[in-house]
């Protein structure tokens, strides 16, 4: 019995880690595309980012859990995991930050300035941690974070690409989700060199312990 409940914390805990988060929405994303496909005949894909339009308002949350078929989300599956677990060894409340401002600010800006049509896919988020990771590398310029951003330059470079302006890909929702990750990665920024003031008031971010501690 006992050890049915320590089972039962343990997994509860592990699911509140970035990474138990980003394999729910991943399955959530799955969930919902077969749903889609199979049941609704792709009518939830429609309710996606429209720029500019009232209606199309609400898919700013929305937009990163829909997609056009099963190759869009399996496309975007392993680099979602990957690169939003090198944001999340940052710490929790790091990977929170980046991932709430690729949705809510690159959505925003997507809103603002995308051409129109239907934006969908969680590649805004993805290209938000991408935009993150080199960023850190590039205000902090520490061992971890140029680690990091070699990692994701070695096995992600390719993701480049997709801000090149071209059709039937939505190359601005990229885009603006790189630059809400670049900006959050300046605005957590940690100090290039460790003052031995004590007068120094360390920022949240600064004493957030990384997802794998307890």
């Amino acid at each position: 019995m006992a050890g049915s409940i320590d089972s039962t914390a343990s997994l509860r805990r592990l699911l509140v880690t970035p990474v138990g988060l980003m394999v729910v929405g991943l399955a959530v994303m799955w969930g919902i595309e077969v749903l889609d496909s199979v049941a609704l005949g792709d009518g939830l894909q429609r309710n996606g980012l429209r720029p500019r339009e009232r209606d199309g308002l609400d898919g700013i949350l929305w937009a990163p859990f829909l997609h056009s078929d099963f190759g869009h989300v399996a496309s975007n599956s392993v680099p979602f995991l990957a690169l939003g677990g090198l944001v999340a060894v940052r710490g929790r409340r790091y990977w929170s930050w980046v991932t709430g401002s690729s949705i809510i600010v690159g959505g925003g800006l997507t809103w603002l300035v995308a051409g129109g049509g239907n934006h969908i896919g969680v590649s805004g988020v993805v290209f938000g941690y991408f935009g993150a990771i080199l960023g850190a590398a590039v205000f902090e310029r520490h061992v971890r974070a140029l680690g990091a951003a070699l990692i994701a330059l070695g096995f992600y470079s390719s993701l480049i690409a997709g801000l090149v302006p071209q059709d039937a890909v939505s190359w601005e929702g990229h885009l603006c989700g790189l630059l809400a990750g670049v900006i959050m990665a300046r605005v957590l920024a940690e100090p290039r060199s460790v003052s031995l003031d004590d007068s120094h008031e360390p920022e949240p971010w600064e004493l957030d312990e990384p997802w794998t501690s307890n």
